[in-house]
């Protein structure tokens, strides 16, 4: 299976039960030259649309991630990684169409990965104040990343749905994307907390005359 990644080709050998590994032996194969690009079933579809936008936007989501995770300290390091791996999956997910003529079995989005992302905001969550007002993306550059990834990760979301309004997907990969913005942005507080940066709070109107 191929999927277009901005310019990166990748070619994906998903098989559940043989378990498969990712094989890449070309960067570029041309096939994208004129605008079109092959989806995870061999369809080919315009890289602008809104299938392509939804995944790519993942993969944007993903790149900003491995900024954030540079400086980030354990446990948080390997929560991120494991973010990271599973919008790989949700990549895979989304560039295969759901048919059930299908003969292979495509990587999903499972409802085991949106439970660990909800375990995680509530652990992470038992340690921050509760907030009373809205707060302001900053603090420390890893929080200010982490900021960043939560609103593509939103954008993705919004791509989703549009999407789910025209085709169908996997309902489940609606959900860990939305769970997934929530963690970010307490994961972001979390990061601010223990750099012993306070939450920079909204103040409604304060730079109004």
């Amino acid at each position: 299976m191929f999927i277009i990644i901005n310019n990166f080709a990748i070619v994906y050998y998903i098989n559940i039960k043989k378990n498969y590994m990712v094989k890449l032996d070309k960067i570029y194969t041309r096939g994208g030259d004129k605008g079109k690009t092959s989806l995870g079933n061999g369809e080919r579809v315009d890289k602008n649309s809104i299938r392509v936008e939804a995944f790519g936007t993942v993969d944007e989501s993903n790149s900003v991630l491995g900024i954030a995770i540079i400086n980030l300290k354990s446990p948080f390091k390997e929560m991120v990684f494991r973010i990271q791996n599973d919008l790989f999956d949700l990549g895979a997910d989304l560039c295969v169409p759901e048919n059930k003529k299908l003969d292979y079995e495509p990587l999903r989005i499972t409802q085991f990965q949106v439970d660990r992302l909800e375990k995680e905001i509530d652990t992470m969550n038992s340690r921050l104040n509760t907030l009373k007002s809205f707060i302001l993306p900053g603090g420390t550059l890893e929080s200010s990343y982490l900021h960043l990834a939560r609103t593509t990760t939103r954008k993705a979301e919004r791509l989703m749905v549009e999407l789910s309004q025209k085709e169908n997907i996997n309902p489940i990969s609606i959900k860990y994307i939305n769970r997934l913005s929530d963690h970010l942005f307490v994961l972001a507080r979390l990061v601010n907390k223990d750099n012993n940066q306070p939450d920079i709070l909204w103040v409604p109107g304060k730079s109004r005359k």
